[in-house]
């Protein structure tokens, strides 16, 4: 298996990324054209005046910076040491997958314990990953 798979999984998330970040400038000018919003609601972050419906893409946008470092570095690693196995190829895919979801189901109906579940799963995903990397690394 060629160390450079699991690059794919990276590179789709990192999209994704991208095409949630453009939903923050569209609802934020959104909220600003029917005059919810202005500029200084912006400063220092988010006012509490920012509608809900403004504040959930800047707060997913966020959550796909936060513990998905950890999966990017994760995959890195793979690469540099040489690790690169199904099973964390599979991982990788999961992890993707369940972001996507976390993010869809944010982004969309918003169900608490359903965003919640879905986000507890991909942590542990990306747990596993780093035990199966971990444990690479002490054998090297």
């Amino acid at each position: 298996m060629s160390t450079h798979t699991i690059l794919q999984p990276m590179a789709v998330l990192a999209l994704w990324t991208l095409l949630v970040l453009l939903l923050v400038p569209i609802a934020r000018f959104k909220a600003g054209a029917r005059g919810e919003v202005d500029f200084d609601d912006f400063k220092y972050g988010e006012s509490p005046r920012v509608p809900t419906a403004t504040r959930v893409p800047n707060r997913v946008f966020m959550n796909l910076l936060e513990v998905p470092v950890l999966f990017y570095l994760a995959c890195l690693v793979a690469v540099i040491t040489q690790h690169v196995t199904p099973t964390l190829l599979m991982l990788a895919w999961a992890y993707v997958a369940l972001r996507v979801l976390h993010s869809v189901i944010y982004l969309g109906y918003n169900h608490v314990p359903h965003r919640l579940t879905v986000f507890a799963l991909s942590n542990g995903v990306a747990a596993v990953m780093w035990c199966l990397l971990l444990g690479r690394l002490w054998t090297l």
